[in-house]
C-alpha cells in the first residue's frame, strides 16, 4: 500500500470514529434462540424454531439506536475466530462501527443460549468469558487518544452493560476515562444485577433495571416500579428507570418521580425487550424529548419488540 493510500485509510477511519454518536461497550456475541408456541416446562420437547442472530447486550442496544438513526461505535472482545469474522462483518454491515473492537488470538467469539415458549423464558445461558478475560483491554481506545484520554476524556454517551465483570465496572466507577461522559448502565440479567453496585454512587449514571433487579440490588421486595425507583435513588443512584414487565415503568432522579402504563400487547419474545427499552430511552433523549414522552417512546417500542415487530 502507497503511502497516500495509507494516509486516505487512516482518514477514513478517523471520519468514522467522529461520527459515532454513542459508545456501546459489553457483550457483542451471537445469540441462539429456541421460540416455540407452546408452554414448556422442565423436560419439555416440543417443535418450534432456532435461530442465530447476533446479540448480547451491547450489541441489542447498538442495532436498534441504528434503527433510531444514530451510530454506535462497539467497544468489546470477539475471537479472531470465523464466528468473529463473521459477528464483525454483520456488524458493520448494520452501520456500526467497529475500529475499536479487541480481537483476541486465543478468546473464542462468546455465545448466548435461550429457550423461550408460550409462557415466557424457559431458561437461558450467557458464554460471556471472553468478554470477561479480556477486561479493560476492551477500553483502550479510551486511553490512547482514538476516543479519548485521561487527559481529554469522552464526552459523549456511553451504553454499558452489566457482563463485564465486577472489578471492571469497579474501575469504571472511579475512572478519569468516564469522569465526562453520560453513563447508561443495564444489567445482563438479574444473576449479574449486584454487580451494578459499585456504579449506585457515579454522579452521571443513569441505570436501567426490572423490578426483580431493583430488588436485588436493594435486598428488598418491591410491589411496583416507582417504589423501587425511590429506593434505588436512595441508595445513591443518580437516576434510575425501573420496568415492570407490562404493569408499569418509573423514571427517578432523587424524589422527582414519573410512572406511566406500557401498550398491552400479545408477547411473542422477550430476550432484548429490556436493552430495546433502553436504546430507544436513549435515543429519544438524544433527540430533545423531555422526560415523559421519552418514557412513554422507549414504552411502545418495547411492546412493539415483544409483540414481534421491529420497533420504530
Amino acid at each position: 500500500m502507497t503511502a497516500l493510500a495509507v494516509r486516505c485509510v487512516l482518514g477514513q477511519n478517523r471520519q468514522m470514529t467522529n461520527s459515532a454518536d454513542i459508545l456501546c461497550i459489553g457483550s457483542v456475541l451471537w445469540d441462539v434462540i429456541g421460540r416455540t408456541a407452546s408452554s414448556m416446562r422442565v423436560g419439555s420437547d416440543v417443535p418450534g424454531r432456532i435461530t442465530r442472530l447476533p446479540g448480547g447486550v451491547a450489541m441489542n442496544i447498538a442495532m436498534t439506536l441504528r434503527r433510531f438513526g444514530m451510530t454506535p461505535a462497539l467497544l468489546t472482545a470477539i475471537g479472531r475466530d470465523a464466528e468473529g469474522d463473521e459477528l464483525v462483518a454483520e456488524a458493520t454491515r448494520m452501520g456500526m462501527i467497529c475500529d475499536h473492537i479487541y480481537r483476541s488470538d486465543d478468546l473464542p467469539t462468546d455465545v448466548y443460549m435461550a429457550v423461550e415458549g408460550a409462557n415466557g423464558l424457559i431458561a437461558a445461558i450467557a458464554d460471556a468469558h471472553s468478554l470477561e478475560a479480556a477486561g479493560d483491554k476492551i477500553l483502550r481506545a479510551l486511553a490512547n487518544g482514538a476516543l479519548g484520554s485521561a487527559d481529554r476524556p469522552y464526552a459523549g454517551t456511553v451504553a454499558l452493560d452489566g457482563n463485564l465483570t465486577e472489578e471492571l465496572l469497579q474501575e469504571i466507577a472511579r475512572s478519569e476515562l468516564f469522569r465526562s461522559a453520560d453513563l447508561r448502565v443495564a444489567p445482563a440479567s438479574p444473576g449479574k444485577a449486584e454487580r451494578l453496585l459499585a456504579l449506585l454512587g457515579h454522579p452521571s449514571a443513569t441505570l436501567y433495571v426490572n423490578l426483580e433487579e431493583a430488588s436485588l440490588l436493594c435486598h428488598t421486595e418491591f410491589d411496583d416500579s416507582a417504589a423501587a425507583a425511590l429506593a434505588l435513588t436512595k441508595r445513591g443512584a443518580h437516576r434510575v428507570l425501573v420496568t415492570d414487565g407490562g404493569k408499569s415503568a418509573s423514571e427517578a432522579t432523587g424524589q422527582d418521580i414519573i410512572t406511566q402504563t406500557p401498550p398491552a400487547v400479545m408477547v411473542t419474545r422477550v430476550t432484548g425487550a429490556g436493552d430495546t427499552f433502553m436504546a430507544a430511552h436513549i435515543a429519544s433523549e438524544a433527540e430533545g424529548m423531555n422526560r415523559s414522552d421519552a418514557l412513554q417512546r422507549a414504552l411502545n417500542a418495547a411492546a412493539t419488540y415483544v409483540s414481534g415487530e421491529t420497533p420504530l
